[in-house]
């Protein structure tokens, strides 16, 4: 029996595939599911079965066109109301796949009805368990996505439902979850590629604290998550629709210009330096990057037409996939090539891009602000003196408090900032991206 991971650093979560005998299984399968359907001809095998932990809030499931296409049974949890056929599966039901099994376990927490689901092989033996995201890799799943009234009670629920889990199962028992590879749906940053039971006894927060330090520390290291959840786990419910990857109709530079003119979202998919040194006056710079899409879908107008700009076909391509994943299907045009030939008789825009270094000598300037653009927690830990912090997924619904002038612009790494310094350029304002770590700031004396 083998457990294939399939990765989804874009979003931070994994899905899974079992295979034994040339019968195969799909845990929480994303929503491009060529990638599983490959993996599954690769091993002459079948699927005969597709599970979902629970409904997700981070991406659009490919669970059903999955089913659907090939002919597999679709296993949601009993107690989510959704828009299609499914087996309901409660608490102790046996999905018997033949040479390997799984047994139900409902683990509520990360979600209400959530579940986790206990591999066997063909001696009945508990050889893994999928739990989506209740028990991660020293960590939990958050517990405040269903809504704020319920987040107390799915903390308790979460700290019980990761007992259980290890109370029930023997220390060799592999932990596969979906999130905590990067997801904003972990309560707190998780760690290691892989893990056993008897690892998390000793690392994870559930079975090292007792419940009311677990519940209270857990809701206090809550901090905000992407505005696009809100539409997730809506879509999943209802039955999302059939994934296209097709690149998006191309656009010529006269059609670019009009849609930015009419403030349409005009994405930049290039390096965030290739942006800063020549880009269309009006564009959005998201670089293609293992971030591009939390962020882009986390300010997205959520239905808003999408045109995307990059260097090739291959990048527009790559792009269109990793929206399909949380829902952004609006993809309306394409333009790919020179960015000096795709500009057409306009003149491109540039700002200036620094570094810590740069801007410790250049602070002195009397018309010079520092935007941070980092999570307030985050701010609120070390921060430049006199540097005014507006979070990215605020700043378009903030940008009146952005000052003109000079504006040295800077996050974490330099990716945030890349964001907010094309969402912030303008005629009155000289922009400037700091593309450095922040933990450079301090050994320049720019920090408080």
């Amino acid at each position: 029996m083998d457990v294939t991971v399939i990765d989804t650093s874009g979003l931070g979560d994994r899905s899974y595939l079992v295979c034994a005998d040339g019968v195969a299984a799909a845990i929480d399968p994303q929503r491009d599911i060529d990638r599983v359907l490959a993996l599954v001809a690769d091993r002459d095998a079948t699927i005969t079965h597709v599970l979902e932990t629970h409904i997700h809030n981070d991406y659009v499931t490919g669970g059903l066109e999955l089913a659907r296409t090939a002919n597999a049974q679709y296993v949601v949890a009993a107690g989510d109301h959704v828009g299609y056929e499914r087996r309901a599966v409660c608490d102790g039901d046996v999905i018997d796949a033949g040479p390997f099994s799984f047994v139900v376990l409902h683990t509520p927490g990360h979600t209400h009805h959530h579940v986790s689901y206990v591999l066997r092989d063909t001696a009945g033996r508990a050889v893994g368990v999928f739990t989506g995201g209740s028990m991660l890799h020293g960590s939990t799943g958050r517990t405040d996505l269903i809504g704020a009234e319920y987040t107390e009670e799915l903390t308790h629920a979460q700290f019980r439902s990761v007992r259980r889990l290890a109370a029930e199962l023997a220390d060799n028992v592999q932990v596969y979850p979906t999130h905590g590879f990067g997801s904003f749906c972990s309560a707190s940053p998780a760690g290691g590629d892989s893990s056993t039971v008897a690892e998390e006894r000793t690392t994870n927060p559930a079975l090292t604290k007792d419940e009311q330090t677990y519940v209270d520390e857990l809701i206090a290291g809550l901090s905000d998550y992407p505005a696009y959840y809100a539409h997730m786990g809506v879509i999943n419910a209802m039955g999302p629709a059939p994934v296209d990857l097709s690149l998006p109709e191309p656009v010529d530079a006269k059609e670019l210009r009009r849609r930015v003119e009419a403030g349409e979202w005009v994405v930049d998919l290039r390096s965030r330096t290739a942006f800063a040194a020549g880009h269309l006056s009006g564009t959005m710079g998201f670089e293609l990057s293992t971030q591009f899409v939390t962020y882009l879908g986390w300010l997205y107008a959520w239905g808003a037409p999408v045109t995307l700009i990059g260097e090739d076909v291959d990048q527009i391509l790559d792009a269109r996939r990793e929206l399909s994943r949380i829902g952004v299907d609006n993809v309306t045009g394409s333009a790919s090539g020179e960015i000096g030939t795709l500009a057409g008789d306009q003149p491109l825009a540039t700002y200036g891009v620094a570094d810590f270094a740069s801007l410790a000598t250049a602070r002195g300037a009397d018309d010079l602000t520092v935007l941070d653009v980092r999570q307030r927690n985050e701010f609120g830990d070390s921060h430049i003196a006199e540097a005014i912090n507006v979070p990215l997924h605020e700043l378009i619904a903030r940008l009146d408090e952005v000052p003109r002038g000079q504006v040295w612009v800077h996050c974490g790494s330099g990716y945030r900032a890349s964001i907010a310094a094309s969402l912030i350029d303008s005629p009155e304002r000289s922009v400037v991206l700091v593309d450095d770590e922040f933990s450079n700031a301090a050994s320049h004396g720019l920090t408080v």
